[in-house]
């Protein structure tokens, strides 16, 4: 391709253009390459796959047009696991780090639509509208995992039967939990906490002028009911859910004794559905069920959507529920350690509403939320709450209640 004259400012835009774009598609090829890596449904893995050498195929063009313009080979300044390391995608799980995918993708056609009309070089033009289309397929196939559909994406090769059956035998004993999904428990668990307690203390505060003896006697109180409340609450959910799951695993292995052609029939539709032609589904069907404890899993996983070592511990989910509550909790009391009177009263506001901007904040973890929005918006909540209460508490002092 001819490479047109530019000006030096005007080449300087464009290759940090350029720049920036490799290194936006290497990123991607990292991210998607250890998604992949990590998820246990074999399927939706090799999708990841071919999403991410089509990243790597993108950045391959626009190292190449730098080349062309006498820009300098560019160097990969991310991590190895691309945003799949990110604290967010950790704790919000596979899921989640899909819909920031999904709403990455969106932005990048934005970005390079942007392009378009701002770069004004022909090679960079002609490479943009390729990667445009791309990126637009992208994004319609992200949301087809997000929502469990899994069809290819344009110009993916075919499924490969053999080697999903090998990866989904590797894989099907792995099934564990989310690393780093307790942090979206406590997260909620401080959230709990910090709410209960605070309107306790603004309450009390209003009845008392922020009379130490009765703040203290209030929030700790309160403090300990929440957190042992909270993980109470937990260790019973963790516990029921369990008890759910083994109860679930005993039908489906009396209904594949009962009938095991239909069991291995519907675990075909179910592979099926996911994209696999019917013949090599019936194919990796067979292979499993020639263990029967190995169809077991496989279907269940197909029909419950989770595996034994995914389901939460109870006393994690105890200790996770009931420590973070305890943390939040203690948060509006503190002041009152070291002040009296109205001085504490403030102090245990500013000090709850800055923690009700960091927990909302955090909260951004588990949601594809803005930290700021959602940290503003959980400040919010937290001042009315806190006039609210604090209000009431003055009316009920005055009544003498």
């Amino acid at each position: 391709m001819p490479i047109a004259i530019l000006s030096g400012a005007r080449n300087k835009k464009i290759l940090a253009a350029l720049g920036g774009n490799w290194q936006a598609e290497m990123e991607g090829y990292h991210t998607y390459t250890t998604l992949a890596d990590r998820d246990a449904d074999p399927m939706r893995a090799q999708i990841l796959r071919h999403l991410a050498q089509a990243e790597l195929e993108h950045a391959a063009l626009w190292a190449e047009r730098i080349k062309e313009l006498g820009g300098p080979q560019p160097v990969y300044s991310g991590g190895p696991g691309g945003q799949a390391d990110s604290l967010a995608n950790r704790a919000g799980g596979l899921r989640m780090a899909l819909r920031r995918l999904e709403i990455e993708e969106s932005r990048d056609i934005a970005r390079y639509g942007e392009q378009l009309k701002a770069l004004g070089d022909e090679g960079s033009v002609a490479i943009l509208e390729h990667v445009i289309q791309d990126e637009k397929d992208h994004y319609r196939e992200l949301g087809s995992l997000i929502r469990g559909h899994y069809q290819a994406p344009a110009g993916a090769p075919k499924i490969d039967a053999k080697a999903v059956l090998e990866e989904m035998l590797a894989k099907r004993n792995q099934g564990r939990k989310q690393p780093g999904s307790w942090i979206g428990d406590a997260i909620y668990g401080v959230n709990d906490g910090l709410g209960a307690i605070f309107g306790i203390v603004s309450g009390v505060s209003g009845a008392t002028a922020g009379d130490p003896k009765y703040v203290l006697l209030a929030g700790l109180s309160g403090m300990i009911a929440s957190a042992l409340s909270m993980g109470s609450g937990a260790y019973l959910a963790a516990k029921s859910e369990r008890e759910i799951y083994h109860a679930e695993i005993a039908r489906e292995r009396e209904a594949i004794a009962m009938n095991g052609p239909e069991a291995r029939e519907l675990l075909s539709l179910y592979y099926q559905v996911k994209g696999l032609p019917e013949e090599d589904a019936l194919n990796m069907v067979n292979h499993i069920a020639s263990d029967p404890e190995q169809l077991l899993r496989a279907l269940s996983a197909e029909r419950l959507g989770s595996s034994e070592g995914a389901l939460a511990n109870p006393l994690v989910s105890a200790s996770s529920g009931a420590l973070s509550t305890a943390v939040g909790a203690i948060i509006p009391v503190i002041p009152f350690f070291f002040m009296q009177g109205i001085p504490a009263v403030i102090a245990a506001a500013i000090v709850s509403l800055a923690a009700h901007f960091a927990v909302g904040a955090a909260k951004s973890l588990i949601t594809v939320r803005s930290w700021w929005s959602s940290g503003l918006e959980m400040t919010v909540v937290g001042a009315v709450e806190g006039a609210v209460t604090y209000g009431i508490g003055i009316l009920l002092g005055k009544g003498g209640v």
